[in-house]
């Protein structure tokens, strides 16, 4: 609240004109300290008028590759936010969208303050969480965001299965040990290799973006010979007769969220409005999802500046494997493997613990 001026507070304080003034200057005295009260009561009005706290006028967020980002290419797109905001009685909200790909770069990205809010993959969000909890870098989740059937795909004709891959083999992901592909390739590992040995492909792993790996598995003139993708590069790449699938995810852990929005806990809380009509914009943007394919897969199109056809786009927006909500499902199931393996030096009792209060009432897990 606008700090009242020690002076006015003074003013209102019982004081007593000295007696030995004239009648006049008694008069005078009294109408100058009358004058000062009402002074002094219209700024005290004025700073219990005037707003608590302003909130942003700029939002800083990033979206990623692939369908697993849908909701957040509807909401620039469309401009979901900006609406929200306006309807909130916020004003005019700038937003600046960024595409980052692989959780470590968001992680950096996040801690060194050049983002406000981030769509990432669950794990390397935990991970985050975790290191800073109860410190400035402390984050907080926003809301969840997408689950589909994550795709090992590989041109070596030798692997059947994860057993069958060598130190010669190269696995394209987009961040290394904390990515969203990374940890679902170690929980794979560990249900099929046992346990000890869920970090035993980790070697053999390289960072990419899945355009690039994409590019690199599919022209076959590099060493990449594996890409654990996401629609649309997974579906791209099983068209190619020399892919074949090793890996599903859905198999491996079920319909879970994989992705989710986080931000920065001080940016949440002292947002709050703002972050209201984010998940607001969230929702519809979800809701638009589920009941314009064809506009969405334009928005889809748009956003990734891509060259597919709206035939290709509307094909992989409208994949049943895929699906979007403000809703985290199965982030236990993350976080309970990363405390075990202990990437996570902090485990959360219970999915709530790890997003903003405002999703408490929804019926995740």
């Amino acid at each position: 609240m606008t700090d009242i001026p020690n002076n006015c507070l003074r003013s209102f304080r019982a004081r007593r004109l000295p007696r030995r003034l004239d009648v006049d200057a008694r008069h005078k005295a009294g109408r100058d300290a009358i004058a000062r009260l009402v002074i002094c009561a219209g700024a005290i009005v004025l700073a219990l008028a005037a707003p608590a706290r302003a909130e942003v006028t700029e939002v800083r967020l990033s979206k990623g590759y692939g369908v697993l980002y849908l909701p957040l290419m509807v909401m620039e797109q469309r401009k979901l936010l900006e609406k929200k905001a306006a309807e909130a009685g916020l004003g005019e909200i700038r937003t600046i969208w960024y595409l980052f790909d692989g959780g470590n770069i968001i992680n950096d990205a996040m801690l060194a303050g050049s983002l406000d809010i981030a769509g990432t993959g669950a794990p390397g969000f935990l991970a985050l969480w975790s290191k800073g909890k109860g410190s400035r870098a402390e984050v907080v989740g926003v809301s969840g965001m997408s689950g589909t059937s994550l795709s090992l795909n590989t041109t070596n004709p030798n692997v059947k299965t994860l057993a069958d891959f060598t130190p010669k083999d190269k696995i394209a992901l987009p961040g290394i040990k904390t990515s969203l592909a990374a940890v679902v390739l170690q929980m794979a590992a560990a249900k099929e290799l046992g346990k000890d040995k869920y970090n035993s492909l980790d070697a053999m792993t390289v960072g990419l973006p899945h355009p690039e790996a994409y590019t690199a598995l599919t022209s076959g003139k590099t060493d990449i010979t594996a890409h654990f993708a996401s629609p649309p590069y997974s579906t791209m790449e099983l068209r190619d007769k020399r892919v074949h699938r090793v890996v599903n995810s859905i198999q491996t852990l079920g319909p879970i969220t994989l992705d989710v929005v986080f931000a920065p806990k001080r940016f949440v809380d002292a947002n709050p409005k703002t972050m209201a009509a984010f998940l607001a914009a969230f929702d519809e943007a979800c809701d638009i999802i589920a009941k314009d394919k064809p506009g969405v897969a334009k928005d889809f199109i748009a956003s990734l500046k891509t060259k597919l056809s709206e035939q290709e786009a509307l094909e992989i927006v409208s994949d049943a494997d895929t699906t979007f909500s403000a809703t985290p499902t199965g982030i236990m199931q993350f976080a309970n493997f990363m405390a075990d393996t202990g990437v996570m030096k902090q485990r959360p009792e219970k999915w709530s613990d790890l997003f903003m209060p405002a999703l408490a009432g929804r019926p995740g897990s």
